[in-house]
């Protein structure tokens, strides 16, 4: 008789090799959410040295920042992330098609990759700090164009809205489109160079080539590049608050959603800032949810539309 061989299942191995992420999500992240949104519903502050709460009170610290100034901060927001990510995204599109483009024959991209990405591993301190001493009345942009005569006296560009927010903007594009240019490189690079032959054969320019091949090929990284800016917008904080040293000057027209929770935490209202979290992971939720939606391709090869137009000929004709 042969003795039959025990099967070996590894399957457990893999469990038990996640497991650490898994506690540590639980711990770090999944525990302080449930939190964050119990504390929502709870009146607790501080005032001075007398502590107020935790007080049940239902929705009152979403009602109350609705009647707040949240809603004007969440433009604010909007506002400069549009600023600083339409750029982003036209810049890191353009860099990647040329340096993706055989024809082109560009020298040295291994370099000019690097430069592009420096910029991101500046911290963002740093960069407000250096933007804060050029644009300042007295900094060398205001030098600079009164001595070539330009200007004739110096330009407050914090002390205006528009200066204020382009400025945020700008920072924001040049820290973050190297990081886009790279991630689009690397999509553009999976493409099948069979296809972009084909598409040469068939007698397409360049333009042709990106709007008909490259971009509808790189959706999935275009959506994924979308979703993280929007989530990385809503959450834009230390660039405008060091930048304004966190008063969102001139006049607030520079503060952020963040900003405003930040203040709270600072003032130790931790229930209209667990009410605001809440408000932001919604927001959030419903913009990427958004953005999936409209660029998935649930019909990659056509056949859906094929069908449909079918049945809309049948139909037409039974009429």
């Amino acid at each position: 008789m042969k003795k039959k061989k025990k099967s070996v299942s590894y399957a457990k191995w893999g469990y038990i090799f996640i497991l650490p992420f898994f506690i540590t999500y639980i711990i770090f992240s999944l525990i302080p959410l449930l939190d964050t949104i119990r504390y929502s519903f709870f009146e607790y502050y501080r005032t001075g040295i007398k502590e107020v709460g935790p007080n049940f009170i239902g929705m009152k610290n979403y009602v109350s920042l609705l009647k707040s100034d949240m809603i004007t901060y969440g433009k604010n927001t909007l506002i400069m992330w549009v600023i600083g990510f339409i750029p982003q995204i036209v810049f890191a599109l353009l860099l990647a098609n040329w340096f993706t483009d055989v024809r082109l024959k560009i020298r040295g991209k291994q370099f000019f990759k690097v430069v592009i990405y420096l910029p991101n591993l500046i911290m963002a301190s740093a960069f407000a700090m250096l933007f804060f001493t050029l644009f300042s009345t007295n900094g060398p942009v205001n030098s600079i164009m009164l001595s070539a005569g330009f200007i004739k006296k110096p330009i407050d560009f914090l002390g205006s809205i528009f200066g204020t927010r382009s400025l945020i903007g700008f920072m924001n594009f040049l820290m973050w489109f190297g990081n886009t240019t790279i991630m689009l490189i690397a999509a553009i690079n999976g493409i099948s160079m069979e296809i972009f032959e084909a598409c040469d054969l068939d007698g397409c320019n360049s333009i042709q080539r990106f709007f008909y091949i490259t971009l509808p090929m790189i959706r999935p990284i275009l959506a994924y590049t979308l979703v993280t800016s929007i989530i990385g917008g809503l959450q834009m904080f230390d660039v405008p608050q060091i930048l304004t040293n966190g008063q969102g000057n001139p006049d607030r027209t520079s503060m952020t959603l963040i900003m405003f929770l930040n203040n709270h935490l600072k003032s130790k209202n931790y229930g209209m800032a667990g009410a605001l979290s809440v408000y932001l992971f919604i927001v959030s939720a419903i913009l990427c949810f958004i953005v999936y939606k409209l660029t998935n391709d649930n019909d990659p090869d056509g056949s859906k539309a094929a069908a449909k137009a079918e049945k809309r000929r049948r139909r037409r004709g039974l009429l």
